[in-house]
């Protein structure tokens, strides 16, 4: 902590610093929280420093207040403190922003604040720069990505620089890579074995392959998270491949590949699960549900984050995501009903992209919404995966008794 001579004597309090592989307790003086005025006194002493009475202070007179009203805290932490005060980047701060502060703070010290700014503050020897992280300048290829997907995938500017310095490519985004790699040369092989690269489920080979999810094979467990490996044709292949890119890649090198592939991988199988449910003589292929759960709760996070994310052309590039979503979706509801390409067998349902948006929309959305603070300390986390089991153990149930007790008829197995 910093140095410096007191004269009376200090009170020891211990305080949670995380790190990425658990938790250590560090010791933290009494002298190192910022004292904080009462709230009749906020309004006056925001004035103080707002003569003019026009709302706002700019960032340099609100680094003299810190420094007079937390002038024992180290120069980092007071750093972080600003980039927390200015989250917008625009060199002013208003009375609510002071406010904020003052009340994240408090959440701070009582330990209810994400993890990353947390371990910012504990922190003392960390660099943040006071300046926007697109000021940075002299930054080379990899760092200008990072940046860019910081400010793709993160509504605060503290987080935002935390992730930039912290960053370090080790590990790297390789859930999405290594699926997506083994998605084109599964279609590639079948491609080569059917002949065709376009509309392959055409082919009456195209089910007898041991991935695709088959209503009449239903016990073979695997299908319900294999299928996703089987695409219908190349333009099919091409639009799940793009939003699972662009979306993926980004998301994970922020949240990493265990977020990523928790939310990903429950997509998938609340997909094949919803389809055996609703739509119960159809096979399921594709990558879809995986696909649109992350890309539903990235959009999501972006509109509840709306204005504090700082992505270029966001409305532009929340629109053309919905535009292909939308074209998927619908290329996949009018494949369902075109007439069979291998009769008896319908052609494979639509229904797993509904699955993977509402898994999208409600588990992912809050794996995504607090930067690096753990899982497990989240209660709405907990609520929703509870539920999530709750719909598979359901499912699984439908799918042992339900098909005998209605008497569907299936189609044959291919």
């Amino acid at each position: 902590m910093t140095g410096g001579t007191r004269e009376a004597p200090v009170n020891i309090s211990p305080a949670v610093a995380a790190n990425a592989e658990g938790e250590e307790i560090e010791v933290l003086e009494s002298t190192d929280v910022l004292p904080v005025p009462p709230e009749d006194q906020w309004k006056s002493l925001f004035d103080k420093y707002d003569p003019d009475n026009s709302g706002f202070i700019s960032t340099e007179r609100f680094r003299d207040l810190l420094a007079t009203h937390g002038s024992e805290l180290d120069p980092h932490k007071l750093e972080v403190l600003l980039a927390l005060a200015d989250g917008n980047a625009d060199g002013k701060i208003c009375y609510q922003d002071f406010v904020n502060l003052v009340s994240s703070w408090k959440m701070l010290m009582s330990n209810k604040r994400s993890n990353s700014f947390r371990r910012a503050i504990l922190q003392g020897g960390r660099q943040i720069k006071g300046c926007s992280l697109r000021d940075e300048v002299g930054l080379g290829l990899p760092q200008r990505l990072v940046r860019h997907v910081a400010y793709e995938t993160l509504p605060r500017e503290v987080d935002r620089k935390w992730y930039f310095d912290s960053y370090t490519y080790c590990p790297p985004p390789w859930f999405i890579l290594a699926i997506t790699i083994a998605e084109v040369a599964v279609f590639m092989y079948y491609g080569f074995q059917l002949d065709r690269l376009v509309l392959q489920v055409s082919s009456p080979h195209f089910l007898k392959s041991p991935l695709p999810y088959h209503p009449q094979l239903r016990a073979q467990a695997w299908r319900y998270l294999s299928y996703i490996f089987m695409h219908t044709g190349i333009e099919h292949l091409s639009l799940n491949m793009a939003m699972q890119l662009l979306v993926g890649v980004p998301l994970e090198m922020v949240h990493g590949a265990l977020r990523i592939g928790l939310v990903y991988v429950c997509g998938v199988l609340a997909g094949s699960l919803a389809v055996s449910v609703t739509d119960m003589t159809a096979p399921v292929v594709g990558s879809s549900g995986g696909v649109y759960a992350l890309v539903s709760a990235h959009l999501a996070n972006v509109v509840m984050n709306w204005s504090g994310m700082k992505c270029q052309f966001k409305l532009f590039r929340m629109a053309m995501a919905l535009v292909c979503m939308s074209v998927e979706f619908g290329r996949a509801v009018w494949l369902r009903f075109y007439p069979p390409a291998a009769p008896p067998c319908p052609n494979p349902s639509f229904v797993a992209h509904l699955g993977g948006v509402v898994v999208g929309l409600t588990l992912g959305v809050v794996v995504l919404q607090n930067y690096e603070q753990r899982l497990q300390e989240q209660s709405l986390f907990w609520i929703f995966f509870c539920v999530y089991t709750l719909f598979v153990l359901c499912a699984v149930f439908w799918n042992v008794f339900a098909y005998s007790l209605l008497d569907v008829r299936l189609p044959p197995p291919p």
